[in-house]
């Protein structure tokens, strides 16, 4: 018969008592527009599970996924920017 356990760490990783830190708190204050933006995204796209989506929803989730992606992009060239030493590009 195999018993099966858990790894403390990982139960305990995640406890009420821990708060992340202030650089974690920062990366997701970094982050926080591509959250929303893909949030935008999967709102449009649920409105339109149990229907067939109209002209007006198709727009919305066009402009919505522009905006993800707009926004992702934003991240990644904030993070090229100071990633490279001397504003080199």
């Amino acid at each position: 018969m195999d018993h099966i356990v858990t790894v403390q760490d990982a139960v305990t990783a995640f406890a009420d008592w821990r708060e992340p830190t202030a650089a974690e708190l920062e990366a997701i204050e970094e982050e926080m527009p591509v959250i929303l933006a893909d949030v935008d995204l999967l709102d449009a796209q649920i409105m339109t599970l149990d229907r067939m989506p109209t002209e007006l929803d198709v727009r919305r989730i066009r402009r919505a996924r522009r905006r993800a992606l707009a926004a992702r992009v934003a991240l990644l060239n904030r993070a090229a920017d100071t990633s490279l030493p001397g504003g080199a590009a």
